[in-house]
């Protein structure tokens, strides 16, 4: 029997997530910390990276903050809009 090995989702990276976690800026490390969701070290490092070039580490983190609430949002969207069908449907 073939295992799950076609899977469309997205895949777990080689390595310890807490090894990377561990080599990130110590700023970033601590806006993760109070993150509302769980964020992969990778991609919170590839945002930090590029908003630090362009405006500096408070910027940084700025956006970060922003970037977790456009998707908090879109979420919370997504939710109403099931919660709405499933209560017409209902």
């Amino acid at each position: 029997m073939p295992r799950n090995l076609s899977s469309s989702l997205a895949r777990r990276r080689a390595g310890s997530p807490m090894h990377h976690f561990d080599t990130l800026p110590p700023p970033l490390r601590a806006w993760l910390r109070e993150a509302a969701l769980p964020w992969s070290p990778q991609s919170a490092l590839k945002i930090w990276n590029k908003a630090r070039r362009e405006a500096g580490p408070e910027a940084a983190l700025v956006r970060l903050s922003k970037v977790e609430a456009a998707m908090l949002a879109r979420d919370l969207n997504a939710s109403g809009q099931a919660a709405q069908q499933i209560s017409k449907i209902a």
